[in-house]
């Protein structure tokens, strides 16, 4: 597993992987359709689509604590949309039935068999007998009893030696996850599952160590020992910080579990020896403020890597694994200033690290013998997210990844360290590269004179974008890259004739560390200042026109967008936003909500700190609401969202909903522009990242379409019709 996925997954799991590319929508009705894979043993990337009912249930859902007459008005007004509504499920499932097979690839190889997931099972196929019939040997509904049908795979883990197998199942309803055990042999079976599971992973053939979750926080390490009886479990650590959230990994070779605990700007890192699993974990480096590091483990040595250089940037350390302590830190490698570690993953004779630079990503491979003769390996201009694939064996020579882009879907892609080269993966059923889509990287000037890097997409010429409708996108926090991975529904649009932009802010981290900080605490308002320049020069550009531009965010991207909408109203006609952080203050005003006292790090502390709190009252979405024509806007919410109460969202709609209408009694025979409209979509469950199941998803993608094409008055290209 890559080394970076520990930090990353931090970062989002308070948030949202908005992130979350298209082929991780697995379900089990998708899994009827008799192809759903996992890539990576982590996420399910693959479904086809042919026989998903075509009926749409969740938009009819309301939740029992909005008042009748709220529902009644959130129903009528969607129901304008509905005709629209209809033609984008059409093209969105076209869409998604073309990509369905882009990247497919087992889960597991294990010594005697091939893992994966098919027809909503993990199943196995001897390694001698490759083209034999598939032995099933965990379901769906083996772990998600009350419901199987929205539930999905998330993680798959196989003991060294084949004994057992562990996978986790999240409903979705909750974003809590069950873990099951298999025993495997001749005459496999389910020997445990274990509820509220957040990581895992195999110390020996009988030894599984894991992390609990319970309101959005995994503080605990537990052991299970298998045996002839019940499984034995004990408690191996709890973390005491609420700051803190703890994942259990493994080295990639094996050698060790890492104990993992994070904060948003700190870190402490615990190693089980897994030749002895059951003494005490050994300490790395203290929790020390401001440090951040991971590791990883080969030949007596731990390669950390670490923000301990200059500027407080990621850099890649040695120390040798019997005196692991700060001190016993060496430089091995410094990457360039102002680029992203995206990834890195370790081999015997090479470090591989993948980079985001201002205009392009690239690969830095690091010989460990001599780390100086460092190799830099520029990927495709229109590649604009990188995942690293299946790089399991720290023997092999070849570094395997996939590139894609909001156009492109995703690119198998090897690196093979023997022979320096580049090679692209020939794939038999991929869909052929469109040369079509323009891909340009430009900046636009922030207000402090920062240049803030955006990605534009487009199929139109540059003489057109004039007027084509554009849609941005901005993240801004975490220290996360906006989400740029191939999506289907992005291609619908691009199709469609839309620019897209992507707005690099500060508060994200396309830039490295750095640029977060410059958009964290009281620095939260550079962020705010960096969108609104880029939407600004998008428009000094030539790309678009207010009345034909809109812009989506997703969680704390709400926070921007919001923030923007009570600035500079006049730049946009309309928002897509889904489960919006909007009310900051709130929030972070109210210590028994499960993520404040953790995400203090990123926002602030407004109960004790004066400056923080003046600092969140300056841009807070839902505090700084006033009389003026704002952008129509479309929220999607979910009933048992933890991370973004639907009161709060219900309270923001109402303001908003005051605002504009005193701004049109002051300004009725002024403003000639049609009403704004201002609507609350819930959908059911607890998942703040949105559905699992393909088709809920669909419909709701295609909602949000509809609404923007009805409140931005373009025409939709009807699919043609095939004659009878």
């Amino acid at each position: 597993m890559s080394l970076l996925l520990t930090a990353l997954r931090y970062a989002l799991r308070s948030d949202t992987y908005h992130q979350a590319s298209y082929h991780t929508k697995v379900t089990a009705a998708v899994c009827k359709a008799g192809k759903a894979q996992i890539h990576k043993g982590n996420f399910g990337p693959k479904y086809t689509i042919s026989d998903i009912p075509r009926q749409c249930v969740a938009a009819k859902h309301f939740s029992q604590d909005i008042p009748h007459s709220v529902q009644d008005d959130f129903k009528s007004q969607l129901q304008k949309y509905r005709t629209l509504e209809a033609i984008f499920r059409k093209k969105l499932r076209t869409a998604h039935a073309e990509f369905a097979d882009a990247a497919e690839g087992p889960v597991v190889h294990g010594r005697n068999h091939v893992y994966f997931e098919e027809g909503g099972c993990i199943c196995r196929r001897s390694l001698a007998n490759g083209q034999g019939e598939p032995q099933v040997l965990l379901t769906l509904g083996d772990v998600a009893w009350p419901d199987p049908e929205g539930a999905s795979f998330q993680r798959v883990r196989l003991s060294p030696q084949e004994k057992h197998l562990a996978a986790t199942v999240r409903s979705g309803r909750s974003e809590e996850a069950s873990c099951a055990v298999v025993r495997l042999g001749s005459t496999p079976a389910v020997t445990h599952i274990q509820t509220a599971v957040f990581s895992f992973e195999w110390a020996t053939d009988n030894i599984l160590f894991y992390t609990s979750q319970k309101n959005l926080r995994s503080f605990q390490v537990y052991s299970l020992v298998f045996g002839e009886e019940q499984p034995q479990r004990t408690l191996v650590c709890e973390e005491q910080d609420p700051r803190f959230f703890v994942e259990v990994m493994s080295s990639k070779d094996k050698r060790f579990l890492t104990i993992n605990c994070n904060s948003k700007s700190c870190s402490e890192v615990h190693l089980i020896e897994c030749r002895s699993p059951l003494l005490p974990p050994v300490l790395v480096q203290p929790r020390t403020a401001g440090l951040i590091y991971h590791v990883e483990h080969s030949e007596g040595q731990l390669y950390i890597l670490t923000n301990a250089g200059p500027a407080h940037e990621y850099q890649l350390m040695r120390a040798p694994l019997s005196s692991p302590s700060l001190k016993h830190w060496q430089l091995l490698y410094r990457p360039a200033v102002n680029t992203r570690v995206i990834d890195m993953e370790l081999f015997e004779k090479h470090c591989v690290m993948a980079m985001r630079g201002r205009t392009q990503l690239y690969l830095d491979i690091i010989p460990l013998d001599e780390p100086a003769q460092v190799s830099t390996v520029k990927l495709p201009q229109w590649a604009c997210a990188l995942e690293p694939g299946l790089n399991s064996q720290l023997s092999s020579n070849t570094f395997h990844f996939l590139l894609s882009s909001p156009a492109q879907p995703p690119r198998a892609f090897f690196y093979s360290l023997h022979e320096n080269h580049l090679y692209q993966q020939q794939e038999e059923q991929a869909v052929a590269c469109r040369t079509d889509y323009q891909t340009s990287r430009i900046e636009a000037q922030s207000m402090d004179g920062t240049a803030v890097p955006m990605t534009v997409i487009h199929r139109r010429t540059v003489e057109e974008l004039c007027q084509s409708p554009l849609l941005v996108h901005v993240y801004g926090a975490y220290g996360v890259d906006l989400n740029m991975a191939f999506k289907p529904e992005s291609r619908v649009l691009l199709d469609e004739g839309w620019t897209l932009a992507y707005c690099h802010v500060r508060g994200g981290g396309e830039l490295g560390l750095g640029w977060h900080a410059q958009g964290c605490l009281t620095q939260k308002h550079r962020g705010l200042e960096d969108l609104q320049a880029c939407v600004l020069r998008l428009f000094e550009l030539g790309v678009s026109r207010p009345g034909l531009s809109a812009l989506t965010g997703s969680s704390a991207g709400g926070v921007l967008a919001g923030a923007l909408c009570n600035r500079s109203p006049e730049l946009l006609r309309a928002l897509i936003l889904q489960a919006p952080f909007l009310d900051v203050l709130g929030a972070m005003q109210d210590p028994s909500l499960p993520l404040t006292v953790e995400e203090q790090e990123e926002w602030g502390d407004p109960l004790t700190n004066q400056e923080h709190r003046e600092s969140i009252e300056s841009y807070c979405p839902s505090h700084n609401i006033r009389a003026q024509r704002y952008p129509s806007m479309l929220i999607t919410a979910y009933e048992g969202d933890q991370r973004v109460p639907l009161p709060g969202l219900l309270k923001y709609i109402s303001r908003l909903r005051a605002a504009a209408a005193m701004h049109a009694s002051e300004y009725s025979k002024i403003d000639k522009d049609p009403v704004p409209s201002f609507i609350l979509d819930v959908q059911p469950g607890s998942d703040h990242f949105g559905p699992t199941d393909l088709e809920e998803s669909l419909c709701q993608t295609a909602r949000q379409f509809a609404f923007l094409y009805k409140e931005l008055g373009i025409d939709v290209k009807h699919p043609k019709r095939k004659r009878r």
